[in-house]
């Protein structure tokens, strides 16, 4: 089993910046990829960032050129640097973590975070 806990969520203005980290403890060997999905009230959760262990990276569209995801795989932990943050931004965010990238990306990934709420309002 691998656990995945989720810090750095908060309240921020709009146009400010955040950081959210991810660690992984427990088995893991049994994880290469790691990202980062998002649910907005009433809304479906949807794929933020996703990054393989040697920092391939891929992105939803909408996040690009604001949201960056990194990793260090020495502390099993993934990063969420988040600027330039819109209202629309605010959800819970979910870290999840697999052995395969594409079971990642396409949200099926087996472990997954009790997730960061963030909220961004002035």
């Amino acid at each position: 089993q691998v656990q995945l806990v989720e810090s750095g969520g908060g309240l921020v203005q709009p146009g400010g910046s955040l950081r959210l980290s991810c660690a992984a403890s427990g088995s893991i060997f049994s994880v290469d990829a790691m990202g980062w999905f998002r649910q907005a009230p009433g809304k479906q959760r949807e794929l933020v960032a996703a990054i393989s262990r040697n920092s391939f990276t891929n992105y939803a569209d909408s996040m690009k050129g604001r949201f960056t995801i990194s990793r260090d795989n020495a502390k099993n932990t993934v990063y969420l640097q988040m600027n330039s943050l819109k209202p629309e931004d605010t959800a819970v965010y979910y870290c999840t973590a697999d052995f395969l990238f594409r079971n990642v990306l396409g949200g099926t990934g087996k472990y997954w975070g009790q997730g960061t709420q963030v909220t961004v309002s002035s």
